[in-house]
């Protein structure tokens, strides 16, 4: 049976004043994991920073990244990050990337070369995988080249590194290249139709994504979804209903967690949307996710 497991993501625009105390509260409530979005303008946290602290102040809490953008930094200096977390946090580092910013008009802080930002997202994660994993590392790609380099301490277990986005091409690179597949916005039906492109596309390059690793990031406005969410959720998936993307009530969340489990996701990000406060979000989430875990 699938290990299923519900971690918390933040509000947009969530900031550090109140950052501590909500890590204090997760640890203590024995939630799963937190998860810190890539947002630059504004005051969301930064991921990476954010990440260092709430493992500092806790021993359980596992902290991910939902999602950072890879393609704009250099592979080396983030698997040095990633692996001084692992060192100083063993088994709580929960890295996700995705290909650029979810925000437009952040797109441009991220630079590659014009045209080929799938193309660097690839041999980003590629070279990131051999840092993680190997004791000397020679790579000579289009656009990155490093000669026998170590990062001396690596995790003794292989960090899982996942990959975001909900198209095509970004679907066939978790299976050719990712541990596993953190999505948003898309429909139970839609869910089940991505594992099979992503279980194809790994079965095409001769290896395979663990069944536990298939998971989603959900936004609950328990009084109704706001119009700027749902504008979003058309924006990401024009035609659908924003009720099928989106929780408006924490009983749609549980209908539309149920269609996930159904569709063979088993990890979960909840994300508070509209007018809902921390507390009551808290309130809600807790039972939620001891029902559903193992």
């Amino acid at each position: 049976m699938l290990k299923v497991r519900l971690g918390v993501g933040l509000r947009p625009g969530g900031g550090a004043a109140e950052f501590p105390k909500i890590v204090d509260e997760l640890e203590a409530e024995g939630v799963d994991s937190l998860w810190l979005s890539e947002v630059v303008y504004g005051g969301n946290v930064d991921p990476m920073i954010g990440m260092a602290h709430a493992l500092a102040r806790t021993t359980k809490l596992k902290v991910g990244t939902g999602v950072s953008v890879l393609p704009g930094r250099h592979p080396v200096l983030v698997a040095k990050q990633l692996a001084t977390l692992a060192g100083l946090a063993p088994k709580r580092v929960l890295p996700v990337f995705g290909l650029r910013p979810a925000r437009r008009d952040e797109w441009n802080l991220f630079p590659v070369p014009e045209g080929r930002r799938a193309a660097v997202f690839d041999e980003s994660l590629r070279l990131l995988r051999l840092l993680l994993t190997e004791d000397n590392v020679s790579f000579d790609g289009e656009f990155f080249q490093v000669d026998g380099v170590s990062l001396a301490e690596r995790p003794a277990r292989p960090l899982d590194i996942w990959v975001g986005g909900s198209a095509p091409a970004a679907l066939r690179r978790v299976g050719r290249l990712a541990d596993g597949w953190l999505g948003s916005f898309v429909t139970p039906e839609q869910a089940k139709l991505h594992v099979e492109t992503i279980k194809a596309a790994a079965a095409e390059a001769g290896r395979e994504v663990e069944e536990d690793h298939y998971g989603l990031s959900l936004a609950v406005a328990p009084d109704g979804i706001p119009p700027a969410l749902a504008k979003a959720a058309a924006d990401r998936a024009p035609g659908v209903d924003p009720a099928d993307l989106v929780a408006g009530s924490w009983d749609d969340a549980r209908r539309l967690l149920d269609g996930y489990l159904d569709a063979g996701l088993s990890k979960f990000v909840l994300r508070p949307a509209g007018s809902t406060s921390w507390d009551e979000f808290l309130a809600k989430f807790l039972p939620l996710a001891e029902a559903l875990h193992n």
